[in-house]
């Protein structure tokens, strides 16, 4: 039962910090790195040095994992999709990745633009190609080069790269963000695992997942990677005549491995926005140019079939194990290869969706990931896919032929059938090598990010880590090619998303954990709305609510009168409810702190009523903002501020300013009864309360402000500024009194 005070000179520590050191952002996690950097680079050095005993024992276990457990991956991929689509239409999709003040950082299309650069790389200008063309001569079922056959080609190949796979972003990458931004832990998939194994995801369970993250990971963006250059090298051959050879492969992954360098050592942040976009044009021109120069009206027509063969038959097709008539080749090189690819791929992409999503909702969030690029890939592979099953039959074997047997030259094979070839080939070329450096320079940074201990949830890996990172997936790639080439590469990743799909269980039973709760307190705001409405309208000085509420809407208040705000009414209004809540022997504390360069104080009250579950938070905390444009107010400042009341989930936006003493103190009342509502319901079903058992968590509100994740006002980056601001709201106020006196 403590009362505590922080006091600081505008130049002192920020709010929370103790300590005038400052502690790294970030620092290597020695058993992960060591231990997934071993594995990583025995594997390389044996298939470098054994390449006849790795392909055998790669095709041995390809084969074993194909045949004894591709209903365990159609099982995984299949119940990830069915339950991030439950959450997202459930109640608890109004969650926010984010306390519940957050909001989006990024426009929709820039947003969206991320979404289709983050899961997309120039494997999908490989495949769009050579896949329906290959399930056109070569179908699992039936006869090849009919029809039907040209149909069901398509509807593989959108079956492969469609809703199944972004389901598993989507589950990734609401997992991520829900624990780090909601509940301020690390942003790592160990963390979803927290209310499963609780503090034990810190020592051997939690380094066994990182690691397993980190491994299929780097095995995934390494097909990518060995895919990508074996299209580069034919586009070089195409376009200057170099030779195809391992030498040409060979420079490319240097040249990949350089460029990734520089952009991890110079932060790949800056400019991934921008290459997003970049990425989206080019692809559209590509999209464009193939649609117009072609026959246009048939592509229409083969395009709105697709849709109609795609919805009709995804259920069976997502079941279908082909437990009676197993075509074993078949299956290990495409569904279960892509279902295994996807899997690899989730805790990279799935990262980078959580930095991006800060502050969207759960359906949001959800809706957007299976929409967004579902559509865009829809529309890639239906055109340039029937724009090569139209060239077969009408009589162009040879094409079919190299589209089949050498797929890293279907694309330009597909090109050299259209006029401007060149340049054509030009654009695309560029655009998969975008894809190509951006998939290593990422996935470098998320593997440093996977084995290293972050600070916070905006910090990188150090540069060496990055470095060592990028150097590794360049020597992996190297080791894959020379030992088999692509299909080695993508039977290693069969291989390797297995052990990542047994934790995406665990992730699922991690967060439908967490969510429950997230359901018990949307029931117990429910059952408190009527009370707390009641209570307002109930309390000391009715006569004057209307009044209060109209001087709400009218009156924008500046520095001094806040500061008084808070001393002559919160302030007492929350020492009294601690002095009550300690007299009825409540473990209490109320925390007095400044709050950065505002030269304001939040006071945060924290009441333990039971050991065992969530603390009931009470914080009222000043928020900077914007004065409106259409106010009648005239400042200098053009700023004032509100005093808001945060809990443990965030701010609803309900400003105190102009509340009497007891109108505070009702409504510090009434979030608690809330509280107590959402206590009860856990006790009644024998469940937890919080996330993290530390306690509250941390809530340092100024930094979601500052960083702009609200749409509040950024501060002046410059303190002299903020001085000039701080000293016009305090002349207006001045002035104001003066002439009031």
């Amino acid at each position: 039962m403590t009362v505590k005070h922080e006091s600081s000179d505008r130049n002192g520590p920020t709010l929370g910090s103790s300590s005038d050191e400052v502690e790294p952002r970030t620092r290597i996690n020695k058993v992960v790195f060591y231990g997934s950097a071993a594995g990583v680079l025995a594997i390389a050095l044996w298939a470098i040095l054994d390449k006849e005993s790795a392909d055998l024992a790669i095709n041995a276990l390809v084969g074993w994992v194909g045949k004894n457990l591709g209903w365990f991956y159609t099982l995984v991929v299949v119940s990830v999709l069915v339950f991030v689509i439950l959450v997202a239409i459930s109640k608890v999709g109004k969650t926010r990745l984010g306390p519940d003040h957050a909001r989006p950082t990024f426009s929709f299309f820039t947003w969206a633009s991320m979404l289709f650069a983050a899961g997309i790389g120039i494997d999908l200008m490989f495949f769009s190609v050579s896949e329906p063309v290959t399930q056109y001569l070569a179908p699992p079922r039936g006869d090849g080069a009919t029809a039907e056959a040209a149909r069901q080609a398509l509807v593989w190949t959108l079956f492969h790269y469609g809703l199944i796979g972004w389901g598993l972003y989507a589950l990734v990458g609401m997992a991520l963000g829900y624990f780090a931004y909601r509940h301020n832990m690390p942003l790592s998939i160990r963390s979803a695992l927290y209310p499963i194994f609780g503090k034990k995801i810190n020592g051997a369970i939690g380094h066994g997942v990182d690691i397993a993250a980190v491994m299929g990971t780097i095995f995934g963006i390494a097909t990518s990677l060995g895919i990508g250059v074996a299209q580069l090298n034919y586009g070089l051959h195409f376009i200057f005549g170099v030779p195809e050879s391992n030498a040409w492969k060979i420079a490319l992954i240097g040249l990949s491995v350089v460029m990734a360098t520089i952009s991890v050592l110079t932060g790949v942040e800056k400019g991934i926005r921008r290459l997003s976009e970049l990425n989206v044009v080019l692809c559209i021109v590509l999209l464009g140019y193939i649609l117009v120069t072609g026959n246009t009206a048939f592509l229409m027509d083969a395009l709105v079939g697709n849709v109609g063969d795609m919805l009709a038959q995804f259920p069976s097709m997502a079941l279908d194990t082909f437990a009676y008539d197993r075509p074993d080749a078949w299956l290990n090189s495409w569904t279960l290869f892509f279902w295994a690819w996807w899997i690899a791929w989730a805790p990279f992409v799935g990262l980078f969706l959580a930095r991006i999503s800060r502050g969207r909702t759960i359906r949001q969030f959800v809706t957007g990931v299976l929409v967004v690029p579902m559509a865009f890939i829809l529309i890639w592979i239906s055109i340039f896919g029937n724009s090569a099953l139209a060239l077969i039959i009408n009589g162009n074997t040879e094409f079919g032929e190299i589209a089949m047997n050498t797929p890293e030259r279907a694309f330009y094979a597909l090109l050299e059938q259209y006029p401007a070839v060149p340049l054509v080939a030009g654009i695309a070329t560029f655009t998969g090598l975008l894809f190509y450096v951006t998939s290593a320079d990422s996935g470098a940074l998320v593997m440093a990010n996977f084995t290293s201990h972050l600070k916070d949830s905006e910090a990188d890996g150090s540069k060496p880590v990055r470095l060592f990172w990028s150097l590794a997936i360049g020597i992996l790639t190297l080791a894959m090619l020379l030992v088999g080439g692509v299909p080695t590469l993508q039977g290693a990743t069969v291989i390797m998303g297995l052990p990542f799909s047994v934790v995406l269980v665990f992730v699922m039973l991690g967060l439908y954990k967490s969510l429950r709760v997230e359901t018990a307190l949307a029931d117990s705001y429910d059952k408190s709305l009527h009370a707390m409405l009641t209570s307002r309208s109930s309390t000391a000085g009715d006569k004057r609510n209307w009044r209060q509420r109209l001087s709400r809407t009218m009156v924008y208040p500046g520095r001094r009168q806040t500061a008084r705000y808070i001393q002559e009414v919160i302030e007492p209004a929350l020492r009294d409810v601690h002095d009550e809540f300690a007299a009825q022997g409540v473990e209490v504390e109320l925390e007095i702190k400044p709050v950065g360069e505002l030269r304001l104080n939040s006071i945060d009250l924290v009441a333990v009523t039971h050991p065992d579950q969530r603390p009931f938070k009470y914080q009222v905390y000043p928020v900077r903002m914007d004065l409106p444009t259409y106010s009648r107010v005239s400042s200098s400042a053009d700023v004032y501020f509100r005093l808001e009341a945060f809990n443990q989930e965030g701010s609803h936006g309900f400003d105190l300013m102009s509340l009497s003493q007891e109108q505070v103190i009702a409504d510090v009342l009434d979030q608690y009864e809330t509280h107590m509502e959402f206590i009860h319901h856990q006790n009644l079903h024998d469940s937890k309360s919080q996330i993290n058992d530390d306690g509250c968590a941390k809530t340092d509100w100024e930094r979601d402000f500052d960083t702009g994740m609200l749409p509040r006002i950024q501060p002046p980056s410059d303190s002299d500024e903020l001085d000039k601001e701080l000293e016009a709201i305090e002349d207006d106020e001045k002035i104001k009194e003066n002439l009031n006196d």
